[in-house]
Formats: structure tokens, C-alpha cells, sequence
């Protein structure tokens, strides 16, 4: 005969301090883990949110990132005539030569000096990127010490509001424009015109990285093959949003690990929280057991009635948390631990699987930490636990 569910809610209701402190408990630690995923998640969102699938990217094989990569211009010209890359309306094909710089600016708020990407870019580059809006002033004007920033890159440091003027490499730019990436890691650089750019950083034999708009996505792994099978190249193609992607892992991992680690400790310190709480509701219910047996219950009903009251217990705490860990989602964070060496601002992301990530843990903190209690009220002697007091 199984135990009436209205009978674990009554318990409940009437031990309520004992209740709300195991709730509390697992609240707290189902928060922390969620964050801690929504941190992950955010960095991982915001470089996979930069790119085109329609987009490939020419960099040099083995290097890490475009900063380490490098292209001859005399070599450009041996990938960019091949007939799968598109052409735009004026007949020229959609190839964006680029290099990439890092300066050391100030941060806001503390003044720390942080890397912060600089890309020397082309007329094409808007066009071939696509998604980039401005949001406050103007472009920069071709062949003048003119520079746009990102929306993020400008809110976390000093010195970037449309009007004034920052020195880098030894030279100052005037910022005439912010603009916004669709939420990528292009809103954490600074851009200038590469024909200027490109000697004023000793960097006007070639580019750091090409990006070409492909006229049929799905001929992209036969154009990279023809790339790696050029004895003139020493280069591989990619997919513009798979490239960026790649590099999201040297962040995520460890943050993903740092989640990890953490929950399993917080974790372990809520099981046997909720542990010593059902441990307490036994103690405190002996009599009570022994009635219920007394009664003809089971005591694979009892067993199962605890264990149920422990991870409802744990539910609520799960949503509890998941809830509490909602404020953080948008929250702008920054890392400087990047392939590129600069620091990348995103934002943070709580998504439906961060949440469910969360609710299960908070289950299984509730089933383990349940069960044990659950076992020695099941097994208490009838008679034994008529005679408490």
C-alpha cells in the first residue's frame, strides 16, 4: 500500500524551518552552477555568433589564430580568382584582405591596461562580414587616421566615445563611429583602414588573415582541399563561423571545468545537507513510521515516500536557483585568455539547457542525499519505534 502524496506535503508544511533550510541549501548551489554554465555558454554564443557560413577564411596552416597567421600579397591573388568565390555587384569578387594588431589600452573604472583587438580592414570588408551596424557616428574615411570601435570594446574602455582621439602603435586615431556585430567578438575590436593601417604597423606585404564570400556553401570542403593541395600554399580554408568558433574552446573548456569542479564540491557539501536534514525528519518521525507500519504500510512505501519528499525538496530548491541566476543573464563579462591574446567581452547566457542542466543536478542532490535517511526509516523495527518517545 503506498503512502498518499498530500501525506509528504502536510510533512512539509508542518516542519517548515527544517524545509526552507534544505530548499535554501540546494538553492544556493543550483545558482552558482547555473552561472558558472552561463558564463560558458555566453563566450561560446558570442564567437559562434561571429561569422558567415557563407564565408571562408584563408589563414596561414598551424597558426592558432589570425594574429599568429600571415599571407604574402603576392599569394592572395592565387585563392581569390578561383570561380566558387562570389562576386559582388560590381563584377570585383567579395574578398576582405585583413591584418590584425593588438594595443594595450586602459580599462574603465580601474585603468588596468588591457589587449584589445586592432583590424586594419577594406571597403569590401562590410560587405563581406555583413551584420555590422553602426550605432553612433559614421564610418571611417579611407585613407585618413580614422577608427570604428565595437559597442562592447567602447563600454569597457577609456578613451573610445566617437570624438576622441587614442594612440596606437605610436600614432594617434581619431574615433568617428561605434558599431555593433549582431552580438559576435567583433564588437570587442577596434577597425581602421587597412591601406593606412598596413604601414603604420609595418604590416603592408600581405594580411593576417582573407575572408571570401562563396558563391555555394556547400563547395567550401572541395575549395578548402584545393588550398591544402597548392604547393604554393601553405594554408588551410575554413568556414568563417566554424574558424571563430574553434578558437571559443581555449576559454570554454576551462571555464566549462571550472563549473564542473565547483558544483561537484558545492554539491557534495548539499548532499550531506540534505543528508543531515532528512537524518533530523527521521529522528523526528520514528514514532510516526512506526505507526505507518503499524498500519500496513511497506516499507518499500515508506522508502519511497522519503526519498519523494527529498527530491521534491530539491526540485523546489533547483527552481529556486534557477530563478536567482536569472539576473546574471546579459550580464557583460571579458576575457583576455584568447587565441588572439586580446581581450573578448561577452555577455552572459542562460539558455533552456543551462536550466535543465541545473534542475537535474538539484534531482540528484535530492535523490542521494534522501536515500540513505530513507533506508533507516524504512528498515526501523516496528515495536522499537512505537516505544519512542
Amino acid at each position: 500500500m503506498a503512502l498518499p502524496i498530500r501525506y509528504n506535503i502536510r510533512n512539509l508544511r508542518v516542519r517548515w524551518q527544517v524545509t526552507l533550510l534544505a530548499i535554501f541549501g540546494i538553492s544556493l548551489v543550483v545558482t552558482v552552477f547555473v552561472v558558472l554554465l552561463s558564463m560558458a555558454a555566453g563566450f561560446q554564443l558570442a564567437l559562434r555568433a561571429t561569422g558567415r557560413t557563407d564565408n571562408v577564411v584563408l589563414s596561414q596552416r598551424g597558426s592558432g589564430s589570425e594574429l599568429t597567421s600571415w599571407t604574402n600579397r603576392s599569394l592572395i591573388p592565387l585563392v581569390t580568382v578561383d570561380e566558387r568565390v562570389a562576386r559582388g555587384g560590381d563584377g570585383q569578387p567579395l574578398v576582405s584582405t585583413e591584418i590584425v594588431v593588438v594595443a594595450n589600452l586602459p580599462k574603465k573604472g580601474t585603468g588596468a591596461p588591457t589587449n584589445v583587438t586592432v583590424r586594419g580592414v577594406t571597403a569590401k570588408t562590410f560587405d563581406v562580414r555583413g551584420g555590422i551596424k553602426f550605432v553612433a557616428g559614421r564610418n571611417f574615411t579611407p585613407g585618413l587616421s580614422e577608427i570604428v570601435v565595437g559597442e562592447r570594446i567602447r563600454d569597457r574602455m577609456q578613451g573610445l566615445d566617437v570624438g576622441s582621439k587614442v594612440k596606437i602603435q605610436r600614432r594617434e586615431w581619431e574615433v568617428v563611429g561605434v558599431f555593433s556585430a549582431e552580438g559576435g567578438a567583433f564588437e570587442s575590436e577596434i577597425w581602421g583602414d587597412y591601406e593606412i593601417m598596413g604601414p603604420a604597423f609595418l604590416r603592408g606585404g600581405g594580411a593576417n588573415s582573407v575572408v571570401m564570400r562563396v558563391s555555394d556553401p556547400s563547395t567550401i570542403p572541395a575549395f578548402a582541399a584545393a588550398v591544402k593541395a597548392n604547393p604554393q600554399l601553405q594554408h588551410e580554408l575554413k568556414q568563417e563561423r566554424q574558424y571563430y568558433e574553434d578558437q571559443s574552446g581555449v576559454v570554454a573548456r576551462p571555464l566549462l571545468a571550472l563549473a564542473g569542479f565547483v558544483s561537484i564540491v558545492m554539491g557534495i557539501g548539499a548532499v550531506f545537507g540534505a543528508m543531515n536534514t532528512m537524518y533530523a525528519i527521521v529522528a523526528a518521525r520514528t514514532r510516526e513510521v512506526g505507526t505507518l507500519r503499524a498500519l500496513g504500510f511497506s516499507r518499500s512505501s515508506i522508502l519511497f515516500a522519503f526519498v519523494m519528499e527529498s527530491v521534491f525538496l530539491a526540485l523546489v530548491g533547483g527552481v529556486i536557483g534557477c530563478l536567482l541566476a536569472f539576473p546574471a543573464n546579459g550580464f557583460t563579462g571579458a576575457t583576455g585568455n584568447t587565441a588572439g591574446f586580446a581581450e573578448v567581452a561577452w555577455a552572459f547566457r542562460i539558455t533552456p539547457g543551462n536550466v535543465t542542466a541545473g534542475l537535474v543536478f538539484a534531482l540528484v542532490m535530492g535523490f542521494i542525499g534522501g536515500l540513505l535517511p530513507a533506508f533507516r526509516a524504512a528498515r526501523l523495527p516496528i515495536t522499537s519505534a512505537l516505544r519512542e518517545a
